[in-house]
């Protein structure tokens, strides 16, 4: 007699990255989004490498490149686009527009991408350790969840950022913007665990005398994998605009250090005089966001097709 065993199946592995790259070939639009994501991510990495290539620093001044006898205005066109300034000046300083956008990217989207690793990180193991133990860890947990939620994020936030004063403000916003971004991530993780935990090739592992963490290093990671990819493509851009708009309203990244928010702040006195000086950094922070979105939702209609339809 012949006895036939069933394997487990494969979770994510490599269908379910043919479909992505089989959806980036089918979309136009994602393969534009794929490479403004690029783009910006090789900013962030290389600023001051790109920064550089225009000749300018980030805080150096050029007084020649603004009249004084306008208010500081920028002199040319387009806010004093040049073969000097690729992107013109900032009013009044002469500081070149270029160089502070590439470095406000790197601060901006380095704050968005730490917050959201410290996000993911957190809500991963939450949701699991809750979906997988359940009982009063899941009670702890969930409860931990709805409190952190509860929360006017926002608010406290300010708060946060404005008596806390002689600090790291790059990292306090990133510890900050974390705090309150893991529950969503977490209950997503969570409610994928409990589908999980009782599946066969589980049950199995369990009674052939796998431990519970070989169990979730080996099945129930890879099986949250998916949803867990797509939310945080998804969370990304959230990050960006909160970011944003924390030093729109004075309690992020400190002058001189840009960010594209603190640049959006500044920029508001000058937008029917010199409208470049706006346009600039705000088109960085729409292309970004948008990009970003437009992934996500791609990733999560391959990833998590369940939840796509949710």
């Amino acid at each position: 007699m012949t006895t036939t065993t069933t394997s487990p199946p494969v979770h994510g592995g490599g269908g379910a990255w043919r479909l992505v790259r089989a959806e980036l070939r089918r979309r136009a639009s994602l393969k534009a989004s794929l490479a403004v994501v690029a783009l910006f991510a090789l900013m962030t990495v290389a600023a001051p490498l790109i920064g550089s290539l225009g000749g300018w620093g980030p805080e150096e001044f050029d007084k020649s490149a603004v009249d004084p006898y306008l208010g500081g205005l920028p002199i040319g066109p387009l806010g004093g686009v040049s073969a000097e300034h690729w992107l013109g000046v900032e009013p009044v300083t002469g500081r070149d527009l270029f160089a502070r956008v590439v470095h406000g990217a790197q601060v901006s989207l380095l704050i968005a991408f730490a917050a959201t690793a410290i996000v993911v990180l957190a809500g991963t193991t939450a949701g699991i350790a809750a979906g997988y133990f359940g009982g009063r860890t899941d009670t702890v947990l969930s409860r931990l969840m709805d409190l952190t939620m509860s929360f006017p994020s926002l608010i406290f936030m300010i708060a946060m950022m404005s008596v806390a004063r002689d600090v790291d403000r790059i990292l306090l916003m990133t510890l900050v913007i974390g705090l309150f971004g893991w529950p969503g991530l977490a209950r997503v993780v969570r409610g994928q665990t409990l589908s999980l935990k009782h599946r066969e090739y589980v049950d199995a592992a369990r009674v052939g005398g796998s431990g519970p963490w070989r169990i979730l290093a080996r099945d129930i990671l890879p099986g949250v994998a998916g949803p867990v990819i797509a939310y945080t493509t998804l969370m990304v851009p959230g990050m960006i605009a909160t970011e944003a708009a924390l030093s729109y309203l004075g309690v992020g990244v400190r002058p001189p250090t840009p960010s594209w928010g603190q640049m959006i702040a500044e920029s508001v006195a000058y937008y029917d005089t010199d409208p470049m000086y706006f346009l600039v950094p705000s088109l960085c922070l729409f292309l970004t966001v948008l990009a970003f979105t437009l992934l996500g939702d791609a990733l999560r209609d391959v990833l998590d097709p369940r939840g796509s339809r949710t």
